[in-house]
């Protein structure tokens, strides 16, 4: 297959990039930039600048990119966060949509934050959105896909839950402070994480490739969401260190703002069951096997097997 990659240079992207080569698929990477014969396809979501005319003809878009969250959130973090998701979104997708031969697939990253902040509520695709700027966002980044849609493209919303590895990303900034004994839970700890492996979610969007019959919203997530106490009592344990230096909800509130409240303290317990239904084999299904194989052994080799 012929695969245009959005976002390519990030934790997933990269690694998607690698092991969907290594299954002798072409991957192209859609950079920023001015686009050229020699440098490929590039875009400018920023000055809403789009070229693809230098890319192959494409079966299919696995898009990617977007700003992090994982900062606080002024307003113009807001502001960054919404157009790096939903205007960018909206500026591949009519691109596509105009494109003399559009692809088959568009899989776009989505996120669990969705549902909002929920409580023990067992959450699958059905369910509605929740409240918040975080829960918004996602359904406006998913409507966003709307052109597509109406060119005939597939189109597949991944909602990533906690993304795991050890090369990056939350739990490679969870890291230091656990292996020194100085972290704990974040607030009553009751909240939620719903999480999934890298190497799984690697799978997932290769099941999305294959599988027809996959499109629409997929929670990409771990068969079992756990406690924010469990989690990080799980890590602790694997780690043999303590746990006790938790932290009070209002000093997340204090030190992170509203991105503390909408991401550490809110509770999403999604359950997997598109994926589920689909056949789809977890090889991480359980916490504490899969945080022993991302600290105590070598990174996970994301090539395909």
């Amino acid at each position: 297959m012929n695969i245009l990659v959005t976002g390519a240079s990030g934790l997933v992207g990269s690694a998607l990039a690698a092991r969907l080569r290594g299954s002798g698929h072409r991957v192209t990477p859609l950079r920023r930039g001015a686009a050229s014969a020699d440098s490929g396809p590039a875009w400018d979501p920023e000055s809403g600048q789009i070229h693809l005319d230098t890319a192959p003809p494409l079966d299919a878009v696995v898009h990617l990119a977007g700003e992090t969250i994982a900062q606080r959130w002024t307003p113009a973090a807001k502001a960054r966060i919404r157009a790096s998701r939903v205007d960018a979104t909206r500026l591949l997708c009519d691109a596509l949509a105009r494109a003399p031969g559009p692809p088959r697939l568009l899989v776009c990253a989505s996120a669990t934050g969705y549902y909002g902040d929920r409580g023990d509520e067992v959450l699958d695709e059905q369910c509605p959105a929740g409240a918040g700027f975080l829960a918004e966002i996602c359904q406006a980044w998913e409507a966003a896909t709307a052109s597509a849609l109406d060119r005939g493209v597939r189109v597949v919303h991944l909602r990533f839950g906690l993304v795991l590895a050890r090369q990056g990303g939350a739990l490679a900034r969870m890291l230091p402070a656990f292996r020194l004994g100085l972290a704990g839970r974040l607030g009553s700890g009751r909240q939620y994480w719903s999480w999934i492996v890298l190497e799984d979610l690697l799978r997932v969007i290769e099941l999305a490739l294959q599988d027809g019959r996959l499109s629409g919203p997929v929670n990409t997530v771990a068969p079992e969401a756990v406690t924010n106490a469990r989690f990080t009592a799980t890590l602790a344990r694997v780690l043999h260190r303590p746990a006790f230096l938790a932290a009070p909800a209002f000093a997340v509130r204090t030190v992170l703002g509203e991105m503390g409240e909408n991401v550490l303290l809110a509770s999403a317990r999604v359950r997997p069951v598109r994926l589920l239904d689909a056949g789809f084999t977890f090889r991480f299904a359980d916490l504490e096997q899969a945080l022993n194989c991302l600290v105590r052994i070598p990174p996970l080799n994301v090539k395909a097997s």
